[in-house]
């Protein structure tokens, strides 16, 4: 008796040590999550008392957020920067398109054995060019704005899964099948490493009512606008809940964030002052993003980080967090931030480097949205265009007061003069971009 006694304790002593040591080796699977035109100003835990965003306020408090995040400041600019881990003036083409033969974070992870997912919005392939998602490293898709998708995207869409377009009932709402795709991946691979990209359609224009707004004809875009956002940060609850209950929360890492900043039509107080949406304009209003992270026992919770942090860096961070072999990728110029989600330092940014050329080929550059071609470098004050104009973004956000030369500080001199190294240290021009087809009036280059 007293032998079978310690027999099961050493039993139960080496099942509960196999346990503790499979869940300790559970593989990192990673959920990317990223909003279409959404600014730092929509999200309460950025200060905003107009919008309410609980559950990712929640994710910030229970991981990190990050204060100086910043993108192109539109949407397939961000998109090529965010996947391939490198500026755009090395391999922007035009809008709408994902160049040919460029590296995506999802075929890296697929070649290590991931699961790979995109659902949302692709906006990477038109006119015979870009590449689809297959190409792109996924191994299944659910997906608008891409062949196949051609009504809007909100109610009563059309979207793509996995090449074919989805026939869904009357007054369906898009964003829900869009959700309820990630949901049900999430699922599937429960018990294999998984990566799933959200590209969300939400909470670009137009503007209608969400299923949970009061009035379902209201047309008032930023009473609308804001039950958007509430909406999509409803959806990315969906998604923390569904990887708590497949007992996943502790091995996932989840980011947070938006590819551009909030439209320029809509306007609503912020911080007790008047403020407009920057979309398209290169001010911090159209760069300037939310990042959240959450990974319970991995990121320590309540931290907000002030670093530098430009679309470059995702792809080398993801892999960092995935404990991946990292991409060796050619004009690569991301920097991982894995550390500073662990809450040690890490190797910081002194600055970021910026590429605008949405529409190399519009027939005059007269907008925010078809733009001559910017280059610029900034570090958490200063930003220095390549025309030589000088601004600071901290006393001047949208950038209205150009600091002369004459006008230097100790300060903003030393800014000018390390930030012209960096513009030195990038092409002068847009390296995939056919100069021949470049019809358009420049302005004078910025």
């Amino acid at each position: 008796m007293h032998r079978l006694a310690l027999s099961a304790v050493c039993l139960i002593v080496l099942f509960s040590s196999t346990t503790a040591v499979g869940a300790a080796e559970k593989p990192t699977s990673i959920v990317l999550i990223m909003a279409d035109d959404v600014g730092y100003e929509c999200f309460s835990s950025y200060g905003s008392e107009t919008f309410s965003t609980p559950v990712l306020d929640g994710l910030a408090k229970e991981g990190i957020r990050f204060t100086n995040c910043h993108s192109t400041p539109l949407c397939t600019p961000s998109r090529v920067n965010l996947m391939s881990g490198k500026s755009n003036v090395h391999n922007y083409q035009d809008f709408g398109i994902y160049p040919q033969g460029e590296p995506t974070f999802a075929d890296h992870f697929r070649k290590f054995g991931y699961n790979t997912a995109v659902a949302g919005k692709w906006q990477l392939a038109g006119n015979n060019s870009g590449i689809l998602p297959d190409e792109a490293g996924f191994d299944t898709h659910c997906l608008w704005n891409i062949p196949g998708s051609e009504r809007p995207r909100y109610w009563d869409p059309s979207y793509v899964l996995d090449g074919a377009t989805l026939e869904l009932p009357a007054d369906t709402y898009g964003p829900d099948v869009m959700t309820d795709f990630v949901i049900d991946f999430i699922a599937q691979n429960k018990h294999e490493p998984f990566l799933a990209y959200y590209p969300m359609v939400l909470v670009h224009n137009p503007f209608p009512p969400t299923p949970d707004s009061v009035d379902r004809l209201e047309k008032d875009a930023v009473k609308n606008f804001i039950d958007m956002v509430s909406y999509m940060d409803k959806c990315v609850g969906r998604i923390v809940d569904a990887l708590e209950k497949h007992g996943l929360r502790d091995s996932t890492l989840l980011i947070f964030t938006g590819d551009n900043g909030t439209n320029h039509v809509l306007n609503y107080p912020y911080k007790g002052q008047p403020f407009t949406g920057g979309k398209g304009f290169t001010h911090d209003r159209g760069t300037h993003v939310p990042l959240i992270a959450s990974w319970p026992g991995q990121i320590p919770p309540g931290q907000v980080n002030d670093d530098l942090i430009c679309f470059s860096d995702f792809f080398p961070t993801i892999v960092a967090a995935a404990g991946l072999q990292p991409k060796k990728i050619t004009d690569g110029d991301g920097q991982s931030f894995w550390p500073q989600l662990q809450g040690r330092v890490g190797n910081p940014r002194d600055w970021i480097y910026g590429y605008y050329f949405p529409r190399p080929y519009a027939k005059k550059f007269d907008d925010m949205y078809n733009h001559w071609e910017v280059r610029y470098a900034r570090d958490k004050q200063f930003k220095l265009y390549g025309s030589g104009e000088l601004y600071d973004t901290v006393r001047d956000v949208l950038e209205r007061d150009v600091i002369l030369v004459s006008q230097d500080t100790a300060m903003s001199r030393r800014a000018r003069m390390e930030l012209q190294a960096v513009l030195e240290s990038y092409p002068e021009q847009g390296r995939a971009v056919d100069r021949s087809l470049v019809k358009g009036v420049r302005k004078k280059a910025r």
